[in-house]
């Protein structure tokens, strides 16, 4: 186990704070609630499958992890909103995105009530993952090895966002 893998284990049992930024709140905390009424869009799996590319569904409904280093959102350093790719639900934006040199879209912090998460143990220690507040689609892992001012790190998959930039928001 590299020490990278063996710090986001041991990180993914605590508990973050929470940080107001810019005209929004936003949220570092690890074992979040969501506060802000958001109505659930629910599919059928094959109206999932009509809505997704193969790799999304894979993703956002099975749980799956998309390769390191392939995403486009990687290099993505516009003004702009990353909203999820099956519903548009805004998660993250653009003040909050970092190079965290995994191979994946990485953020701070996420937009306060518009993730969910749960834990995962799927590679035997815990971690916790997150997902999005209206389709349930799973997003990636959030870790305590991430940049100040939280400290946290939200893994993303790149085919389970979609980048609006500011400009067409």
């Amino acid at each position: 186990m590299n020490r990278r893998l063996f710090l986001g284990v041991l990180g993914a049992v605590g508990t973050g704070g929470t940080l107001s930024l810019l005209n929004g709140t936003i949220n570092a905390n690890q074992e979040q609630t969501t506060t802000v009424n958001i109505e659930k869009l629910e599919l059928s799996d094959e109206e999932w499958r009509q809505r997704l590319t193969p790799d999304q569904y894979n993703v956002l409904r099975k749980e799956g992890t998309e390769r390191p280093f392939t995403s486009p959102l990687n290099k993505e350093n516009r003004e702009g909103t990353y909203v999820c790719a099956g519903c548009e639900l805004p998660l993250f934006t653009s003040e909050t995105k970092y190079d965290s040199g995994t191979g994946w879209p990485s953020f701070w912090a996420s937009i306060d009530g518009h993730t969910g998460t749960k834990t995962d143990f799927k590679l035997i220690l815990p971690r916790t993952e997150y997902h999005c507040a209206r389709c349930g689609g799973h997003q990636g892992h959030v870790f305590d090895d991430g940049p100040e001012p939280t400290g946290k790190r939200w893994c993303n998959n790149g085919v389970a966002l979609k980048f609006i930039p500011k400009s067409e928001a």
